[in-house]
């Protein structure tokens, strides 16, 4: 009997040690939890046989520490949540590996080829939250944007005096305050937009317009007795033809809203246009929010979607497909999906990964203590072995 029962504490040390030895394989693995062997007792008719393992149990829950790589696609959870990434059988898995490329058709993959879940946009770059799919980023350039809408704030100042004579863009006199704005037509040419802001009495002024030092046209601002801008209450449109290469005519709509009049030097604190020229693919990024980003060489960046990550009512629940890989069952739950740093989401950082949970020095414990209690089995066979031979020889 007790050769039995000590065999059955060397395969359960020997399982104890798989397991330690797998973590300390690991400790450099990016995203891997630990994991622990738990033992029982093995009973027949109330009486003991021996000891087994019942079941190796992993850290979960526990996070590794971040280390910064400065590459926009590693990122890494702080807190709740898993990435949720899909392989080619369609089979969906949750990991905290966060090493991401794109594939030969620019869809956001891990090593293994697995798809990373998230929002998609639409053509014109709209987050469509609560459908989640594989994340695809554009690879073809962006085509050049007219500008569409002007947002102009301003303070002109009330102190000002009405301007002697009468307005001519060449005479500096004849206008209290001029700015200029960038504008792009069809095929993203860059103009020059220019108001003339002139004082026609109190509380009464007049904005000239010039394109590329062509008169386009004229838009009468008004303001309150306190400063506060009563008219135009809208966005005015500013039509802009004539211009050269054959491009469309612009339709620019100008909104002066949060424009003021005040006893102080005219300043401008918006100057914000729309549109720009085309530009190439310069490369990926991803916000704390888990959007994802091109970014091009004309400055722009366009939205492609938005990384969603994972939850379990009770995450010790689900099946480890790898150590840095795993399915849910019916112990974990379905799988909540939501935005970083939502709720039950943890935040994200992107250029960092989380590193594995492993505790080398605890581990290395551990293994000596299996150490020992491999030799104290083996001890009592060896014991065994030696009072069997006495028993015979005494026969």
């Amino acid at each position: 009997m007790s050769f039995n029962i000590a065999l059955t504490g060397l395969n359960a040390v020997s399982e104890q040690l798989d397991t330690v030895s797998n973590n300390i394989a690991n400790v450099g693995t990016v995203g891997f939890k630990s994991s622990r062997s738990e033992f029982g007792s093995v009973y027949a008719d109330s009486q003991a046989m021996g000891v087994e393992v019942l079941g190796n149990t992993q850290s979960i829950s526990l996070g590794g520490s971040l280390t910064t790589t400065s590459r926009s696609l590693d990122l890494a959870i702080s807190g709740a949540g898993f990435f949720v990434i899909k392989g080619s059988n369609g089979e969906r898995q949750y990991s905290r590996a966060g090493v991401f490329n794109t594939d030969n058709s620019n869809y956001l993959v891990n090593a293994s080829g697995q798809r990373l879940q998230g929002y998609s946009t639409d053509a014109a770059g709209n987050l469509l939250a609560g459908t989640v799919g594989d994340l695809q980023v554009k690879s073809a350039s962006l085509p050049a944007k007219a500008t569409d809408s002007l947002s102009f704030v301003a303070n002109l100042n009330a102190d000002s005096a009405v301007p002697a004579t009468a307005f001519d863009p060449a005479t500096a006199s004849s206008y209290n305050s001029t700015y200029t704005t960038k504008v792009y037509d069809s095929q993203g040419k860059q103009h020059t937009l220019t108001q003339y802001f002139v004082k026609n009495a109190d509380n009464d002024w007049t904005s000239h317009y010039y394109v590329d030092g062509t008169a386009t046209g004229t838009q009468a601002l008004t303001f309150d007795s306190a400063g506060m801008l009563t008219a135009p209450a809208a966005p005015v449109t500013l039509a802009v033809g004539g211009l050269a290469g054959g491009v469309a005519p612009l339709s620019i709509a100008v909104n002066y809203a949060g424009t003021t009049q005040y006893g102080s030097d005219f300043t401008v604190t918006t100057n914000q246009a729309s549109g720009y020229a085309s530009g190439d693919k310069t490369g990926l990024t991803v916000d704390d929010a888990g959007m994802v980003y091109v970014n091009y060489s004309n400055g722009e960046r366009l939205l492609q979607g938005q990384v969603v990550l994972a939850n379990f009512a009770n995450a010790q629940g689900l099946k480890a497909v790898t150590g840095t890989a795993w399915t849910e069952t019916s112990a974990s739950g379905a799988a909540l999906v939501g935005a970083p740093g939502n709720g039950q989401f943890g935040n994200l950082t992107s250029g960092a990964l989380e590193g594995s949970n492993v505790d080398l020095t605890a581990q290395l414990v551990t293994l000596m203590e299996g150490q020992r209690n491999y030799q104290a089995n083996t001890k009592v066979l060896t014991t065994d072995k030696e009072l069997t031979q006495a028993l015979f020889s005494a026969i």
